[in-house]
């Protein structure tokens, strides 16, 4: 077995209070002091040492609605991203299943926060990891990956060229020593986010607003996040659940392939953990309105309190966000104007990851721009946020229209050797709910291992 084969259970990282006291004691004190602690497994959950959800509620002086914004923050688990939840969750079910051991390689393919997370998570259980990126990605990325011991295999492109790393991985998964955390295939990823994030995402409208979630909003990478919507809709059947994604490469849509720069979204595919039966809307975004909206979030406090919003809330801004973060968020602008909603509803998205590894992508934003005075920034964030409009938004509810999305799926996946009976098994939700029930059984033979 690996060096450290013990960690947190699905339950414990949904409700961390469930965890040892001494346990969790030594577990906050090492995300401050050492991330390489080992025991920074337990501080896996989105909550804080106080045991409530890290998040932001957006105010309608920045939104322009009079909804809540509710976005769970991903900066505060360890490696920096919400993304280290499910490389766990794929590694600690293979050891536990026996399928992972000391000898094995771990690959995974990524466009960077998966593989941060997979590098990260594989450094604290004593495993080698080989990260399949493309190549253009943020220079921030590769540096984390290769602080926590990863090895990078790059492929060409960038963000919207991730099936090559598919390919890549595929390719090496032929020797055996190779174990593959597909974040894109294995359903541990959804497991993770269904129970984890879904359940945290309820938690974090407690006390806020109405106390019900009216839509959730997530741009896929992986699908693994969107996951969250079965939980969501299992406490709150009358929600709305969006997924985003980029104008430029609006695939679920309409079957567009072309390029864009929101990092970690977008990768030209339905992939195989996406329950689609859930998903309700597709809305696009346009990627330079996300890099625009990082750029005011990280260095328009003024053009923020200016706008009203709270100067404490507009310095946590600054930290908190990625692209894909501001993805999110101007997409539940939309969905709450799309749903009319009103006072006391709430749309929950999340921040993946935060400002960290993005000082090369506002560098080269301002290669292309003349000039970002703040009268620039207060344009911008009038045009992106308050002047967001409802438009570019597709109605997947019929069934005509699900199907167009079943039929993506298995254009994907059938080429990678899943069977067509499958994929169609993935059209009921009780293949979902199956899948989901898993986690009993793993809470236990982890509880046990250890």
């Amino acid at each position: 077995m690996p060096k450290i084969p013990f960690g947190p259970t699905y339950d414990e990282m949904l409700s961390p209070e469930l965890i040892a006291p001494e346990v969790r004691s030594k577990a906050v004190t090492a995300l401050q002091d050492n991330e390489l602690d080992p025991i920074n497994l337990f501080n896996i959950t989105w909550k804080d040492r106080t045991n409530n959800v890290r998040k932001v509620v957006l105010p309608p002086a920045l939104t322009g609605i009079d909804a809540n914004v509710v976005v769970m923050l991903g900066t505060g688990f360890p490696s920096g991203s919400h993304k280290v939840g499910p490389a766990y969750a794929t590694l600690i079910e293979g050891i536990v299943d026996g399928e992972i051991t000391p000898d094995h390689t771990i690959l995974g393919p990524s466009t960077g926060n998966f593989g941060i997370g997979t590098a990260y998570i594989s450094k604290l259980l004593g495993l080698k990891a080989v990260i399949i990126m493309p190549d253009n990605m943020s220079k921030e990325r590769y540096e984390r990956i290769k602080k926590y011991g990863g090895e990078l295999d790059l492929t060409p492109g960038s963000e919207s060229d991730v099936i090559l790393t598919l390919e890549r991985t595929h390719s090496l998964m032929k020797n055996p020593q190779n174990k593959a955390l597909a974040q894109f295939e294995l359903l541990s990823n959804y497991r993770f986010h269904r129970h984890v994030t879904g359940g945290s995402a309820i938690a974090a409208v407690e006390g806020v607003g109405n106390g019900r979630i009216a839509g959730f909003v997530s741009a896929p990478g992986s699908a693994g996040t969107i996951a969250a919507a079965d939980q969501i809709k299992y406490a709150f059947p009358e929600a709305k659940i969006a997924a985003l994604e980029p104008y430029e490469c609006s695939t679920l849509a309409n079957g567009g392939r072309g390029q864009h720069r929101i990092e970690g979204i977008g990768d030209k595919m339905c992939t195989l953990i996406h329950n689609l039966l859930t998903t309700d809307f597709v809305i696009l975004i346009k990627d330079e309105e996300t890099i625009q909206g990082l750029k005011i979030f990280h260095d328009g406090l003024e053009t923020l309190v200016g706008m009203g919003v709270d100067r404490e809330l507009a310095q946590t801004l600054q930290t908190s966000f990625g692209p894909s973060g501001l993805c999110n968020v101007i997409g539940a602008i939309k969905m709450a104007k799309y749903l009319k909603l009103g006072p006391g509803d709430n749309v929950v998205t999340v921040a993946t990851d935060g400002f960290d590894r993005y000082n090369s992508v506002l560098a080269e934003m301002e290669h292309r721009y003349l000039e970002m005075a703040p009268f620039v920034l207060d344009r911008w964030a009038k045009d992106i946020f308050i002047g967001a409009q409802d438009d570019q938004v597709f109605d997947f509810r019929r069934s005509d229209k699900k199907e167009q999305l079943f039929q993506q799926k298995e254009q994907d996946w059938l080429k990678f050797g899943y069977s067509k009976e499958y994929l169609d098994s993935m059209r009921e939700q009780s293949f979902w709910d199956n899948e989901y029930a898993k986690i009993k059984g793993y809470n236990e033979k982890i509880a046990a291992l250890r």
